[in-house]
């Protein structure tokens, strides 16, 4: 990302009394500076009292008053690592076999910022997970309202592309699959619904419409970079059809970095103005580095999905990725794979003065590295400012190893 931010807010925390320094966030029950009247910091104390019955407005609501909503992050890669996906498969039975693991790191995400649980149901169609695949989304679908229902955050139910649409592009068989996580999801009372993770418009279209049939708002984000989908439909266009199908929401997640990401949702953003549709943004993208991926983003490239941490990006370029979306006018704004909860943490920071509250994951965390005005080491303490992560160029202490990759398909 860019290492200064065009359009960032002069400040990210009220300063303390010491000149220069950066202050703790506001103590509980006094206003955050720069926040929109009557709206007050949110902290551990006023958790559960955001989550009670009746609190909680609907997503439309919320963007439709200009509020910024804060997804989630990565499961399946953060979950693989913690020992309870199988990678290749990338199958949620998590859910039902490591039910802790899934709850600990929704709360995790909660505490972070995020306005939105989405249930942990990718790939959980009946096509990859057979006779378990009822039993997955209904647990999926109970993790997420059990943490949502400790803060003011929403239930997601999430879809994606199915495997069968290559090879056979029957669009009443896949509709079938849609539909039955739809039926759980329906059952389950979520309070949206999210079609993720598409790299055809034709299928995220087939989604969109069968989501539109319980009548709750639909998100959709496509697996897409600038170059459009994988039969060449431009971004701009993907968008268009996707809004035209019913798509309240849209915008991309996954495949791609911070970088590609905002590319991909400036043509969007165009696309939609130029054929007169309206429709709220959405941006969810890797928590990587991807410069030098191809179309098809980074399950081309040589890293992928076992080496990929020296591509993983820092808190400071969060904080621009989230800055920039905003600035384009994205209201929606989250990860997908790599992004871990101080990604998201990153996002709710820098969007503070907007929101007008911190996340309670804040509470241990010095705003642009204030917290190092304490160390015993000078040069240290000299790192306790914005300026200096703004402009660090982070090495990756790997001699040996090349900047780029050249992707394998």
């Amino acid at each position: 990302m860019a290492r200064r931010s065009r359009g960032r807010s002069p400040r990210a925390r009220p300063p303390t009394a010491r000149a220069g320094a950066l202050g703790p966030p506001p103590a509980r029950g006094g206003l955050l500076a720069g926040a929109p009247p009557g709206r007050r910091p949110h902290t551990r104390g006023a958790m559960a009292a955001a989550g009670g019955p009746g609190a909680k407005k609907g997503i439309l609501e919320r963007l439709e008053s200009g509020e910024v909503v804060v997804g989630d992050g990565s499961f399946l890669i953060t979950l693989e690592k913690r020992g309870c996906v199988k990678a290749g498969l990338w199958t949620p039975e998590a859910v039902a076999e490591h039910p802790d693991a899934v709850r600990q790191l929704h709360m995790e995400f909660l505490r972070a910022g995020s306005n939105v649980m989405q249930t942990f149901t990718f790939s959980a169609s009946e096509e990859n997970m057979e006779s378990k695949w009822e039993e997955v989304n209904a647990a999926a679908c109970d993790l997420a309202r059990e943490v949502a229902g400790k803060g003011d955050a929403l239930v997601a139910g999430g879809i994606c592309q199915t495997s069968m649409y290559k090879h056979l592009k029957d669009e009443a068989r896949i509709k079938k699959l849609f539909r039955q996580q739809l039926e759980v999801f329906a059952r389950k009372n979520v309070d949206f619904l999210i079609a993720e993770y598409f790299e055809h418009a034709e299928e995220a279209v087939w989604a969109v419409e069968v989501l539109k049939e319980s009548g709750k708002p639909v998100a959709a984000t496509m697996c897409i970079g600038p170059e459009g989908d994988m039969r060449d439909v431009p971004p701009g266009e993907c968008a268009a059809k996707l809004v035209r199908a019913g798509a309240a929401i849209v915008g991309v997640n996954c495949r791609f970095g911070p970088r590609t990401s905002l590319k991909t949702m400036t043509l969007m953003k165009e696309g939609l103005q130029a054929a007169g549709l309206t429709a709220h943004l959405m941006v969810q993208s890797l928590g990587f580095h991807t410069p030098d991926c191809g179309k098809g983003g980074f399950v081309d490239l040589p890293e992928y999905p076992f080496a990929l941490e020296p591509r993983l990006a820092t808190r400071w370029d969060i904080q621009n990725y989230a800055r920039e979306a905003y600035n384009l006018g994205v209201r929606y704004i989250g990860g997908c794979c790599g992004f871990e909860p101080y990604h998201i943490r990153a996002i709710a920071e820098e969007l503070a003065p907007e929101r007008g509250f911190w996340p309670p994951a804040s509470d241990k965390h010095g705003s642009w590295g204030s917290g190092l005005n304490m160390h015993t080491k000078p040069w240290i303490r000299a790192r306790a400012r914005r300026e200096y992560w703004e402009n660090l160029l982070p090495a990756s202490g790997r001699p040996f190893c090349p900047p780029l990759s050249k992707p394998d398909a």
